[in-house]
């Protein structure tokens, strides 16, 4: 009777074993899914919690909201303007939808995972051989065997079969992305082919409109023929420098346009980034067809950029001046170089307290580098900043490290006025190119204070964050203004509106050190991260990021013409970018000046380094100094 009941509790084990269901088989991402992803905050990625629909139709957490809305008044999906939290409003149907589902889940995961929390039939069978181990048969073991083989074999076909989904799958999605690639690859294809068509075609016309050789040139062994590359390729009388033209002192020499072999050269060097750049200009084309047309813009422009980029192949000095007569004591540091309105005068500053102004026109015709300051201004404290008026031509503004701005009379050495209300360093003054009674001023005290050449006192200040550490005018309106922080971001103000900003400009990694107009539209910016950021006042993220100089610890200056960008570095050289390339395109390394004791130290054991660029407008010159005192005229040839 025992042996009966026995065998029928093996039958009973054995079948409910047989028939016990397969655990959920994983896929690599859980068991399930735990959230609705039409629940899920666009920001934390959580589910909404207290649902808050913005003007536009997205939903968000209104903590998620209110917080994002504090940093930037727009849309975090579609980027449209949103004034504050009066423009959100609560979305009631979906708050129910969440309840609705919160409800819901525990029920749905207990039934989801009740075949793998169930372990009865696992129990069962522990209790049974723990109990008839000693009275099991061969052949009741060989049933159990076989059971559990098929079971094993089952289970490693299943997994087996998920893997080879999984792989499928895989394999799918990389030919999806690869066909997409593809697609575009044969657009880009096809727009690189109708503008070769389109350039090929210039240059046949070009090559007819090209005039015969007369006979006597015909009879010269020196006239070269050879085609330059470029619409923006002039040879002109700017190509032939004479005496006290900007800046050669030799004899008149011809500098003729650089040869095709040059500027082949150059490109290929730049590569990279010239293709970048180019697909870039093509992006409409390529991504965004109109009806499947081509058109010829970006050409136009990338045509534009590389006849600017092939213009300069080196710098070359034309004359060197020294801040201060002593280079071996004390530092000679120069902190700021400005031209005049009509670049013919230059004043340089820094940190042994003067103010040395210079005429241009007989620095560069000097046959020895011996040169005099006409005029010298001495301050209380060190000087950081320079700014000439650019209406008012002896009207120069200075700012010091105790905080103080003054305008000067350059060529009188007087005070016009003194403004004091600066509690810290300042590091930056600027004068309004439209507004010319108008001068900004930024301090370490977190300061930006407006000021007017006809008032005693600010009459206007910014607070930042954190200590400012530049300002700058936009040179095409009175009412804008952009100031880099030590909190690594670049903010610009519309001064009608002085309680916010416009937008704030968020990518460097360290302290904004200068921040300088390309033109009304365009900003660059230097930070201790050792690059420079390209901005459009219209948007918020960088369009251009300049890497090669190096800067992590000092101010080393930043100027530009529009097209060019001028930076020194902490290895003692000026960098030269072009605003369409990521990577330097010219260099010019200052020599170092040792004393006796220190002839023997390596080059890469200085400290020296530029720590002042200024170009002179409409031309092709720049003034740089070095930590040293050591100032260079340089031009781009």
């Amino acid at each position: 009777m025992a042996e009966n009941n026995r065998a029928e509790t093996f039958s009973e084990t054995m079948r409910k074993l047989k028939k016990r269901p397969h655990p959920p088989v994983f896929n690599g991402l859980g068991l399930s899914e735990d959230k609705n992803n039409d629940f899920l905050c666009p920001i934390c990625f959580e589910m909404i919690s207290e649902a808050h629909m913005t003007k536009c139709g997205h939903t968000f957490c209104f903590d998620c909201i209110s917080t994002s809305l504090e940093y930037n008044k727009r849309c975090p999906k579609c980027n449209i303007v949103i004034d504050g939290s009066s423009d959100i409003y609560p979305n009631f149907l979906l708050n129910e939808l969440i309840a609705k589902h919160k409800n819901r889940i525990p029920g749905d995961k207990k039934r989801k995972y009740s075949s793998l929390h169930n372990s009865s039939n696992l129990n069962e069978l522990q209790s049974f051989l723990s109990r008839e181990k000693a009275n099991l048969t061969v052949e009741e073991i060989n049933a159990m065997l076989e059971i559990l083989g098929q079971k094993k074999q089952q289970l490693e076909v299943d997994c087996r079969e998920t893997q080879i989904i999984l792989l499928k799958e895989f394999l799918a999605s990389v030919k999806t992305n690869k066909e997409e690639e593809m697609r575009v690859i044969q657009r880009q294809i096809k727009v690189i082919e109708n503008d070769l068509t389109a350039v090929e075609s210039m240059l046949n016309q070009h090559t007819r409109l090209r005039p015969l050789p007369t006979s006597n040139h015909q009879n010269s062994n020196h006239i070269n023929y050879e085609p330059s590359t470029s619409k923006n390729c002039n040879l002109n009388n700017s190509s032939i420098k004479q005496d006290g033209f900007n800046g050669s002192k030799s004899v008149s020499k011809l500098f003729t346009a650089p040869t095709l072999a040059t500027r082949r050269k150059r490109i290929h060097e730049h590569f990279d980034d010239l293709k970048q750049s180019y697909l870039n200009y093509r992006s409409k084309d390529i991504f965004c067809p109109d009806n499947g047309e081509i058109s010829g813009s970006g050409l136009d422009s990338f045509d534009d950029d590389l006849g600017k980029f092939g213009r300069f192949n080196s710098v070359r000095p034309l004359a060197t001046l020294n801040y201060s007569s002593d280079n071996f004591v004390g530092s000679n540091i120069v902190s700021s170089i400005e031209f005049d309105k009509d670049n013919e005068y230059f004043a340089i500053a820094g940190v042994t307290k003067k103010i040395k102004v210079f005429e241009y026109a007989s620095v560069i015709r000097d046959t020895i580098d011996m040169h005099y300051a006409i005029n010298e201004m001495v301050c209380n404290s060190k000087i950081s900043c320079i700014s000439w008026s650019s209406f008012h031509k002896n009207m120069l503004a200075s700012s010091d490290y105790e905080g103080t701005v003054t305008l000067w009379d350059a060529f009188t050495n007087q005070k016009i006025k003194t403004y004091q209300e600066h509690e810290k360093r300042c590091w930056s003054v600027d004068f309004n190119r439209v507004d010319t009674q108008l001068i900004a001023s930024g301090s370490d005290d977190a300061k930006v204070k407006l000021w007017a050449t006809n008032m005693e006192h600010s009459f206007v200040t910014l607070e930042a964050k954190a200590n400012v550490c530049c300002v700058k005018f936009n040179p095409e309106s009175r009412n804008y203004l952009a100031f880099g922080s030590a909190d690594h971001c670049v903010h610009y103000y519309d001064l009608r509106n002085s309680s916010q900003s416009v937008e704030v400009f968020r990518g460097h990694k360290k302290a904004v050190s200068y921040v300088k107009f390309l033109n009304g539209k365009e900003i660059v910016s230097a930070s201790t991260d050792s690059q420079l950021k390209l901005w459009n006042v219209n948007h918020s993220y960088s369009l251009r990021s300049f890497k090669g100089h190096l800067n992590e610890k000092n101010f080393v200056g930043l100027a530009t013409d529009g097209d060019f960008i001028a930076c020194g570095s902490e290895n003692n050289a000026l960098y030269v970018y072009f605003k369409g390339l990521s990577s330097q395109v010219l260099t010019f390394k200052f020599e170092t000046i040792r004393s006796i004791l220190e002839k023997d130290k390596k080059e890469e054991d200085t400290n020296e380094f530029v720590s002042a660029v200024c170009w002179r407008m409409g031309s092709n010159v720049i003034v740089a100094a070095n930590s040293q005192g050591n100032i260079k005229i340089l031009e781009l040839v």
